[in-house]
């Protein structure tokens, strides 16, 4: 009995934290952050104010960011005339020693590859994910037009790929 009471305190526990982590992650506001491009362009908080953003975290060792970045292209096309600004950011390392290390040309070539059209980001070794609370490859952010968090952050995606369909109302109520 003891041990039942253990078991339900140490969940319950578990519970609230997981409650309050994900609270505290849509209620934080906005989360300074700078990302280098594959191209060579920097892309800041500052510089994404006034639009609405997805950022979709990945890594192109990951076999379900073939997928992710399917659903990224259609969410990109369906919301190109809508203002929303979508971006694939690599959590993968630019150090060449580096076991996770993916070259900008292996990245523009993993792209190419699967037809994603939007701007790769590069968020060496997951710095910038860890800030948004991500502790899961493929996932989401969404950024309202004032670079604050908008609820938290989405991990896994549709096995079909619809992120359109998964984000629509969230996309919605920040356009």
């Amino acid at each position: 009995m003891v041990l039942n009471i253990r078991k339900r305190v140490v969940a319950g526990l578990m519970f609230a934290l997981v409650a309050s982590s994900v609270v505290f992650a849509q209620d934080r506001g906005a989360v300074d952050f700078s990302l280098r491009s594959v191209d060579g362009q920097t892309v800041t908080t500052n510089s994404l104010r006034g639009e609405v953003v997805v950022l979709a975290f990945g890594a192109s060792w990951l076999p379900l960011s073939k997928t992710q970045l399917q659903g990224v292209r259609k969410l990109a096309d369906e919301y190109a005339d809508r203002h929303v600004v979508v971006y694939w950011v690599s959590t993968e390392s630019d150090d060449p020693k580096s076991k996770n290390f993916a070259s900008d040309e292996q990245l523009r070539a993993f792209a190419q590859k699967y037809g994603l059209k939007v701007t790769v980001l590069r968020d060496p070794n997951g710095v910038v994910s860890k800030k948004f609370g991500i502790d899961q490859l493929p996932s989401l952010v969404i950024l309202d037009k004032q670079g604050n968090i908008s609820g938290a952050p989405i991990g896994g995606l549709d096995p079909q790929g619809n992120l359109a369909g998964q984000l629509a109302s969230r996309l919605d109520k920040l356009l």
